[in-house]
């Protein structure tokens, strides 16, 4: 009898298994396809956005049929539980190409050790951060590259550079050997209604023209998430953070 309990238990693990793994499958065409057509509907090209797989709390197993899915672009916002995933992943994934990304707030004690984690940083606000990331990045003989946040709301718990800031942060940037920043970042308020979100991503793309005709080159715009990715990629957005549409809600 027991023998045939734990076959009873096993395969229901196993089915609870390929159904997660398809149900992340369909997860991740659906959300190409939308990334698709709201590409299509501004005019512009799907290949020009990259979707950001936001791995937070995501189990190593998951992320890894995430990569299997097709996604190669991680998205983690605590360095210490990045610093976990990339170590046991390095050492299970060695033939694909993954890049990982910061998405969340960074503060100077960690700037060390971010840099030696992640391609892209998305949330530096501060010319001290600035400044102290170029530090590690030249000790360690590496050009980081950047994003700069940009705080568009009044939420005393979003972190980014005020608007009026933004001009002196790049300024100080292109002065750093060892950055390169490659455009803006936001994080807006949540609405239901992803067209009251519409606005801030609007914007984050005219901060980011106005950069661009003050010399700053500036491509990237990372802006809208589950909820909102796709006025987010009409404003002009080129990375798009999602995490509870590919993998649910965060537990």
């Amino acid at each position: 009898m027991r023998t045939f309990e734990t076959i009873l238990i096993l395969a229901f693990i196993c089915n609870c298994y390929y159904y997660k793994l398809q149900m992340l499958k369909e997860n991740v065409s659906n959300i190409l396809e939308r990334v698709g057509g709201a590409a299509v509907r501004a005019g512009r090209s799907p290949v020009d956005i990259k979707l950001v797989a936001v791995t937070k709390t995501v189990d190593i197993d998951t992320i890894r049929e995430a990569i299997n899915a097709g996604l190669r672009i991680l998205g983690e916002n605590r360095v210490q539980e990045a610093q976990r995933k990339i170590s046991n992943l390095k050492s299970q994934i060695s033939n694909v190409k993954i890049e990982w990304h910061l998405i969340g707030h960074l503060q100077k004690n960690k700037a060390k050790y971010a840099l030696q984690l992640f391609d892209l940083i998305h949330t530096v606000d501060s010319v001290s951060l600035a400044e102290e990331l170029n530090r590690q990045a030249e000790k360690a003989g590496k050009v980081q590259r950047i994003l700069v946040q940009v705080k568009l709301s009044e939420e005393e718990t979003k972190h980014g550079a005020s608007e009026g800031a933004l001009m002196t942060i790049l300024g100080r940037i292109r002065e750093l050997g060892n950055l390169r920043a490659e455009g803006l970042m936001t994080i807006p308020p949540f609405f239901e209604d992803p067209e009251k979100v519409r606005p801030y991503f609007r914007k984050l793309r005219e901060l980011r023209d106005e950069a661009e005709s003050a010399g700053f080159g500036l491509p990237e715009l990372s802006m809208g998430m589950s909820g909102d990715f796709e006025a987010a990629i009409e404003e002009g957005a080129t990375l798009v953070r999602i995490g509870a549409a590919l993998f649910g809600e965060r537990k």
